[in-house]
This record gives structure tokens, sequence and C-alpha cells, in this order.
């Protein structure tokens, strides 16, 4: 597989074709942003941990019957994936009241969602993500009718399976978001799943251990990363 031209670059990612146009090649950088990119610095590590554990998390949903873009690990910071048409919005699924939903709803940080909810976001960095519905989705042509609704499944999937994978480690999946895409007409789970774009907290000391500590300027990020993937079975030095 021989990786050419950059396609595109992100905020912690990039894109390479590859001489393949069913493959791509996904590149984790060491970048880490917050607030929509207001705040970009460089953490050491960071590219390899998130490509592994991202690696990790994606074959359990594989083998948990949920399709996904991913094919290998190539190297410590690079994946290659199948080359999905994106729809651009995220499907965010919330079991915990965390972050922006209570800044918007004025509950209290910790109480848990029965049952969890499910929301969307436009992903456009000039408007800063907003929340949208359904409706705008079709509406506007982002994306199918039958393909969201696809794409809410298996989010819901993901969270019965997830969930389950994280408790065995001590630990609560407060929230997360996830990106999907058309491969030859399937639904796929595309992007990435790692702490980056997830809530986990200790679940006896409700340690936060997931970007919030970068946010929040809590320190310790990458190795809060790396305590994540050790408690679930991610061996980063393999």
């Amino acid at each position: 597989m021989e990786k050419r031209q950059e396609l595109y670059a992100g905020k912690a990612k990039s894109v390479f074709r590859t001489d393949d146009p069913d493959k791509m090649v996904l590149v984790f950088r060491d970048d880490t942003s917050a607030f929509d990119g207001k705040r970009i610095e460089q953490l050491d590590r960071k590219g390899m941990v998130n490509n592994k554990f991202n690696a990790f998390i994606m074959t359990k949903l594989q083998e948990a019957g949920i399709p996904t873009h991913f094919e290998a690990l190539l190297s410590d910071n690079e994946a290659l994936v199948k080359n999905l048409d994106m729809m651009p919005v995220e499907c965010v699924v919330r079991n915990v009241a965390a972050g922006s939903l209570c800044r918007r709803l004025g509950v209290e940080e910790g109480v848990t969602l029965t049952p969890p909810t499910f929301e969307l976001f436009l992903k456009n960095d000039a408007l800063g993500d907003p929340m949208i519905n359904e409706s705008h989705v079709e509406s506007f042509g982002w994306a199918k009718a039958e393909d969201l609704a696809k794409a809410k499944a298996l989010t819901y999937k993901v969270n019965d399976v997830l969930k389950a994978i994280f408790a065995e480690g001590g630990m609560i999946l407060v929230d997360y978001k996830l990106e999907f895409g058309l491969y030859k007409g399937e639904v796929l789970l595309g992007d990435e799943f790692s702490p980056d774009g997830c809530r986990l907290w200790d679940a006896k000391t409700k340690e936060k251990l997931d970007k919030d500590r970068f946010r929040q300027g809590l320190g310790g990020v990458i190795e809060a990363y790396e305590d994540v993937g050790r408690r679930i079975g991610i061996d980063f030095d393999a």
C-alpha cells in the first residue's frame, strides 16, 4: 500500500490518499486542541496512544458486529482505513450529564440519564458545530433519513458494547461522539474513538480520564489516556 498526497488535515489527524482509491491512511498527530481550535498544543506520545487506542476499540466493535472503516495498524501513528463518503454530522450519546449539556440546560454534572440521550451536531468549525435535529439533516440533504437512522441505531449499539468494556476497567462512559460515512452504500463507523472524543470517569473517584484534563488544565493528559487503555487491556508498548 503506497501512501500518497495529503487529502485533509484536521485538528489532530491527517488523511492521505493511497494507490487504492478505496483505502486511505489515517495519521494521528501529537496535536491537541480545544474550544474549536482556539487552544492547540503538542503532547508527546499522543498520536501513538490515540492510534493504538482507536485500533483496539474499532476491533472490539467489529467483533460485536458493528461495521467500521478500520482495516489495520500500519505504524505507531498510522492506520489503514476504508475511504468513506462522510456524513457532516456528529452523533452524540450521553449516559451522564456533563459538559455542554449542563451549560445548556442548567443541570448538575454527574446526573445519570435514563434512558441515555441522543444528540446531533453539524460538523462546521466556523459555526461552532451547532446542535441540529434529524429533520435538519434530511431537509438540507446532509444524509438520507434511512442512513441517519442506521447511524443512530449503531450509535446506541456502540454504547452497549463500550459501557460494558469500560465498566470492567472501573470506569464510567459519560458521553461520546461518533461520525459515520458510506462505503459502497453501507453505513460504517468512521473517524476514531479515543479519549479525545469521549468522557470517561473513574467509577469510584469520578476523576476525569479524558480530554477534559486538557480543557480544564488538570494536567496528566496522556498519562490518563494510557491509564484508560491499560485498564481495558491495551499494550501501548507492543
